[in-house]
């Protein structure tokens, strides 16, 4: 049913076989290279930044053992890489692509692909020589990451940009939208131009959900604007976990993309055949052919309710009709129920066994993660995320870290009546509910709090509840068990002591 003229190429080896990619994709100077380096933490081959627009070529930026550039058309004809199928697009585009190679880390898990910057205007669109969108949706149906970046000086939307997220249609679980330089815009401006910025993204991505927006400044130079600092923070930790198990979730992402295209060549099979159906076998056929086309949107809703198909299965219907108009009718195929059949069986029955498969490989192996580079800086040592806040405060010093604070909890705990040195739970609820937290909440702080666990609590241990409670109300999370350097000192055993 041609399947590959109308839709994407066959599959290879090594779509199956390579690294997780990692696609970028914005306007030009949004950060694109820099945010690269920023994770590789070194200088890749190729590499150019500045202000203008610099880079003029698709860069995919891959391990290897040496330094140094394959060009294009080397490229393609490299049947270890997975862009051999990229030659359809010509020497215009041959010449603007290339793979720079260079021994990282962070590379041996994944793959980044540099895109040129898009431009706004008509003048340069033309100039480019090839299809940018087409290429564009070729990377985005073999990447795992599309990577959206943003200045938040330049937030506006081009015609190409706007065709360019477009062309993603159907990979919107992919996407991750990241607004860079955010540290040169103050607290007030910050919040305007998140504003700005969903509301131009929901004039182009026709989805009801909300994407998922990462802000910060992921270049290594001082901080131009500190207010934000934790969250930009927060925010480059949340996008390094998202990127860091994309090797994990590859072999399901690989899996997944397999049964969008079979969905896909099904319902095309049922289209090419019935237009092969309706066409007349001597006279009228270019008439017959146009009637046809143009019936299109009708022939869906058709197929639809015969095959009881879904919708959103359905190619887009003013592509197929562009495409249609090259195409010799006659010359289609009639439909094969058996082939049909075949397909329906390996989506209902081969896939889930391979599912399984994958998830026992998975759980014998070690837990794969990217590692190197901008990885490895943020995960130990008192830089990391959340180092002495919270309920980590106070781990690496002597005294305990309640202990600043005990006597004002004291005055509270001797207003509630002590017998014998210890309250009663009736009592410390009392006070405890004063904090408005839900009783999930405080019950959690209880089983931690009442350390020996006699149902009632003593000085030390009120004063760690209300602690708890303070961790809480201050935005962080409680810990799952009372972390060695909370634990009251009557309440420590000797050995923790000589510790």
């Amino acid at each position: 049913y041609r399947f590959h003229e109308f839709h994407s190429p066959a599959l290879e080896e090594a779509d199956f076989e390579n690294k997780p990619m990692v696609l970028l994709v914005g306007q030009y100077s949004t950060g694109k290279t820099t945010f690269i380096r920023y994770l590789l933490e070194q200088d890749f081959p190729g590499m150019r930044i500045g202000p203008e627009p610099t880079t003029d070529s698709f860069i995919a930026v891959m391990y290897g053992e040496t330094e140094g550039n394959v060009p294009g058309n080397a490229l393609v004809v490299d049947p270890k890489k997975p862009f051999r199928k990229l030659g359809r697009f010509g020497n215009a585009f041959l010449n603007r692509f290339m793979c720079s190679q260079l021994p990282n880390e962070v590379l041996k898990s994944i793959s980044i692909i540099d895109s040129p910057g898009i431009l706004s205007g008509e003048k340069q669109r033309i100039s480019r020589g090839y299809d940018f969108c087409q290429v564009l949706q070729w990377f985005a149906e073999r990447v795992d990451r599309i990577i959206l970046l943003f200045d938040a000086h330049k937030l506006d939307i081009s015609d190409e940009f706007s065709e360019a997220i477009k062309s993603f249609r159907g990979q919107d679980d992919k996407i991750r939208v990241v607004l860079n330089k955010a540290d040169q815009v103050d607290t007030q401006q910050l919040m305007r131009v998140y504003g700005a910025l969903m509301w131009s993204l929901g004039k182009v991505i026709d989805t009801p959900e909300v994407l998922r927006v990462y802000i910060g400044s992921f270049w290594a130079h001082p901080l131009r604007n500190t207010d934000n600092r934790r969250l930009f923070e927060a925010e480059a930790q949340d996008l390094f976990k998202d990127i860091q198990s994309l090797p994990q979730k590859a072999a399901v992402r690989k899996l997944n993309d397999l049964i969008k295209r079979a969905r896909l060549a099904k319902v095309h099979a049922y289209i090419i055949s019935y237009l092969k159906k309706e066409m007349p076998s001597v006279f009228g056929k270019e008439n017959k052919k146009k009637e046809l086309i143009n019936k299109l949107p009708e022939i869906y809703i058709q197929l639809q309710r015969e095959y009881h198909i879904s919708a959103g299965d359905f190619p887009e219907v003013k592509k197929m009709q562009e495409q249609l108009e090259n195409c010799d009718f006659t010359k289609f195929h009639s439909l094969k129920p058996k082939l049909i059949e075949t397909v329906d069986n390996m989506l209902a029955n081969k896939i889930a066994s391979l599912m399984n498969l994958i998830r026992q490989e998975e759980s014998n192996m070690p837990t794969e993660m990217v590692h190197g580079g901008a990885f490895d800086g943020t995960m130990a040592g008192p830089f990391g995320h959340g180092y002495g806040e919270g309920a980590k405060e106070g781990a690496d010093e002597e005294e305990w870290v309640v202990a600043k604070d005990k006597p004002a909890y004291d005055e509270i705990f001797y207003t509630l009546s002590p017998i014998n040195g210890k309250i009663s739970g009736i009592s410390a609820k009392k006070e405890m509910v004063t904090s408005k937290l839900p009783n999930s909440v405080l019950g959690k702080i209880w089983k931690l709090a009442d350390c020996d666990g006699d149902g009632m609590l003593d000085d030390e241990e009120f004063a760690l509840a209300k602690h708890l409670i303070k961790i809480k109300l201050d935005g962080y999370e409680l810990p799952g068990t009372l972390p060695s350097h909370l634990v009251p000192p009557s309440h420590r055993k000797p050995f923790q002591t000589a510790e």
